[in-house]
């Protein structure tokens, strides 16, 4: 039978670890083209026009952060990364140079399908730009109209404050991090500035949070960024 999902590109040098993961991929109904080297997979991803990329970073030719890079200069295809390593700095380095989501080996299966199915739907929403309207339990952001409620209660964002939140909306339920942050917000020249960025996701969660010291929307992925939870509780 056909698979009538996404074709997803996987990029892993590992042969048993390949095979096994296309094969659970593709009983998920995806359509898998899977590679080991990263020359192959930049190969891959401008022939076959994948709808997404899974990417191992330990590869036999090149650093999967260098496939990453070598990607961002012509493409927006979504890239998850799934690696052995797991240090804070390895997934924030990903992350800034363009990967959407990253999971640490071993992982849960269900989790990775879960991202696959997360980040396809953030993408399918792109062409006309992110949606004029986000709304999570009590939190509801208009984006055009810059306005934000929370319990019907209209709340005063200074324009810092409104732009991080909304690069935060924008980024659809993933993790952006600090570096991204400082940048989209403030500036390039900023970037090392990482108090200004405590500063403001303080004060903004004292505005929108019932409790800031434990925030139910405004999420800490621990020493790599900030994510706004999409989910209902």
């Amino acid at each position: 039978m056909k698979a009538t999902g996404p074709l997803l590109l996987l990029i892993e040098d590992d042969p048993q670890f390949r095979l096994l993961l296309t094969t659970t991929l593709e009983n998920q109904d995806y359509s898998v083209f899977a590679v080991a080297t990263g020359r192959e997979g930049l190969i891959a991803a401008r022939n076959r026009q994948p709808g997404l990329l899974i990417l191992d970073l330990g590869l036999p030719d090149m650093d999967g952060q260098e496939v990453i890079l070598r990607l961002r200069k012509s493409s927006e295809l979504p890239i998850i990364v799934l690696s052995a390593r797991n240090q804070e700095g390895d997934i924030t380095k990903a992350l800034d140079n363009g990967a959407d989501d990253y999971l640490t080996k071993p992982f849960n299966t269900a989790e990775l399908m879960s991202r696959i199915k997360a980040l396809l739907r953030r993408v399918a929403k792109l062409p006309g730009g992110a949606q004029e309207c986000f709304q999570v339990g009590d939190l509801k952001v208009e984006l055009t109209r810059r306005r934000v409620f929370v319990n019907d209660r209209e709340v005063h964002l200074t324009p810092i404050e409104f732009r991080l939140l909304c690069v935060l909306v924008r980024n659809g339920g993933f993790v952006v991090t600090h570096r991204q942050l400082l940048e989209k917000v403030w500036g390039a020249s900023y970037v090392e500035h990482s108090h200004y960025l405590r500063i403001y996701m303080g004060q903004l969660r004292h505005k929108i949070e019932t409790d800031p010291a434990r925030p139910r929307y405004l999420l800490t992925e621990a020493g790599v960024g900030y994510r706004l939870n999409e989910e209902e509780d």
